[in-house]
């Protein structure tokens, strides 16, 4: 194992690169080191860590939608997932990513994990380079005019990768002071039911409907009131006032909700017909982001005083009208590379402008989606930590990556480790109505009672109508099963995990969760494919 080119070893160093000045300290900590320092001038791409690479090992990708998942060395580059869409979806490096797999923050196997603490300058991540595992932080070419803090990267030894994967999100938690609400929300959503073909009367439905034995605390709006992508503060034609909605909501004992992408505009927008100079720029013309709602999607530069400022006054608009809920999505557009108002690197851009939404917020509750994980520590109360989901199960449909339920479920539970350390866990919504939907009873029963165990966010996302008495039934189960401690083990092997909760209102339940198609084995019992146990007891 190297750490900046040299045997890994405790010490102080100093490196002179191609336009930079790096100093460095290692220390060693119990099975590991500690790696710590500054770096001064033009830094671009430094090597850090470089080590035989594992057989077998645990990837993470950069971002909310991304894969959490266990993979083998042999697997050539996924970047196939960029194609047709955007290259900045998945990564801020697509120069990397067409051609090698990367494990952005950290990359965990076995007895050992390398990750780094945080993510507020570089965007820092690992690569497969044949037979090892190199390490490095990209700068982008930014030069900041003082010496700027490198992330730290620390390696830890000597326990099962479970338990390394809890403590490196204890470091990082710590390193950036993170403090996560107590309160963990149950609520409502407008989105995989109606779309963007969402109405006012839906919503007065659903509202009414909320107060009658359903468990929520929130009511959100989602996607489908606004005039563009872009023109929040303006809603489509035949669309409710939002400030009457968010004043129907909380009269009705709700916390109000509203969706937003804050930092993505539509070429059809309004905002982005007045202010093209307020978007991330290339050749000097505003550079494309990526597609969506069948447009050309454009990146805010949080860097311009202008944009800043647009920012700030639209997320404190909602604040005043009585929102005090904000689900932001597609956030990785703030750390696309461009040129922007300031010389900073797309991660300090992104951080302006999620440091922005969180004071406009005015301690309303911010979930982050579509986000580089790292790079969003200390800035949100919650965290989407998987792909969307869907109406079915089943991959083939949709492809690997989704959106299918198979994989929004499986990254939530490969990333247990985050919630409650970094932010709550939301595993996105939960679908239980009986019609306009493809998913079993077993298999809404597997992604309720998960999500439950998990401590998880539950937000349902159906027409009210639709749900039945077994649905609300599985809805209050899984409500009861939060509150414990969350632990999963098992993450290194193919869609078989062995949850466990303790210390919450249930008491200890350990569930096998079997996410695969066929059959599988724990103490003597059997758990069919795509359907949980519990193990020990008896379901609440």
């Amino acid at each position: 194992m190297h750490l900046l080119g040299k045997p890994a070893a405790a010490g102080r160093l100093t490196r002179f690169g191609d336009g930079y000045r790096l100093q460095a300290e290692i220390r060693t900590r119990p099975g590991g080191f500690l790696l710590t320092g500054t770096v001064q001038g033009r830094p671009g791409r430094i090597e850090v860590f470089r080590a035989p690479a594992p057989r077998r090992f645990l990837l993470n990708n950069w971002q909310s939608w991304g894969p959490c998942q266990a993979l083998d060395r042999s697997l050539e580059s996924v970047a196939e997932r960029m194609d047709g869409y955007s290259p900045w979806v998945f990564t801020p490096v697509p120069d990397v990513f067409r051609k090698a797999v990367i494990s952005d923050s950290f990359l965990a196997w076995e007895d050992t994990l390398v990750g780094f603490l945080s993510s507020r300058v570089a965007h820092p991540y690992f690569v497969i380079e044949g037979g090892e595992v190199a390490g490095y932080w990209e700068f982008f070419g930014a030069e900041p005019a003082d010496p700027i803090r490198l992330e730290p990267l620390v390696v830890l030894r000597g326990a099962p990768v479970e338990e390394l994967l809890e403590s490196y999100a204890d470091l990082a938690g710590a390193e950036e002071a993170v403090r996560v609400p107590r309160a963990n929300p149950v609520g409502w959503s407008s989105w995989y039911q109606y779309f963007t073909g969402l109405t006012g009367a839906d919503l007065t439905k659903n509202l009414r409907l909320s107060s009658q034995g359903f468990p929520f605390e929130v009511f959100q709006i989602d996607d489908g009131y606004e005039a563009d992508i872009g023109d929040w503060l303006t809603v489509k034609p035949g669309f409710p006032d939002p400030a009457g909605l968010a004043r129907s909501i909380r009269e009705a004992g709700f916390t109000a909700g509203i969706w937003t992408a804050p930092f993505s505009a539509a070429e059809t927008s309004v905002l982005f017909g007045r202010h093209p100079d307020w978007f991330v720029s290339e050749g000097g013309r505003p550079k494309p982001c990526y597609k969506g709602w069948g447009k050309t999607i454009y990146a805010l530069d949080t860097t311009h005083p202008g944009a800043l400022a647009w920012l700030e006054e639209t997320i404190g608009a909602f604040r005043r009208m009585g929102y005090s809920y904000f689900k932001v999505d597609f956030l990785f557009a703030a750390a696309m590379q461009g040129r922007r108002h300031a010389d900073v690197t797309p991660i300090q851009a992104y951080r302006r402008g999620m440091e922005a939404i969180h004071r406009a917020a005015g301690g309303g509750f911010v979930l982050a989606c579509g986000a580089p994980l790292l790079a969003s520590l200390g800035l949100c109360q919650g965290m989407r930590v998987g792909e969307d989901t869907a109406p079915f199960w089943d991959p083939a449909k949709s492809g690997l990556q989704g959106p299918n339920a198979y994989i929004a479920l499986k990254n939530p539970i490969l990333r247990w480790f985050m919630h409650r350390r970094w932010w709550l866990n939301d595993p996105d919504c939960l679908l239980l109505r009986e019609k306009d939907i493809e998913l079993t009873y077993g298999e809404k029963a597997l992604y309720a009672r998960s999500a439950g165990l998990l401590d998880a966010m539950l937000i349902e996302s159906d027409d009210l109508e639709l749900v039945d008495g077994r649905g609300r039934d599985l809805l209050r189960e899984a409500v009861s099963l939060k509150g414990g401690r969350p632990s999963v083990r098992g993450v290194l092997e193919d869609d078989f995990y062995l949850i466990e909760s303790s210390g919450g209102p249930s008491g200890r339940r350990r569930y096998a969760a079997n996410l695969s198609e066929r059959p599988r084995t724990i103490e003597g019992q059997t758990v069919a494919p795509r359907s949980g146990l519990f193990l020990g007891s008896s379901p609440i």
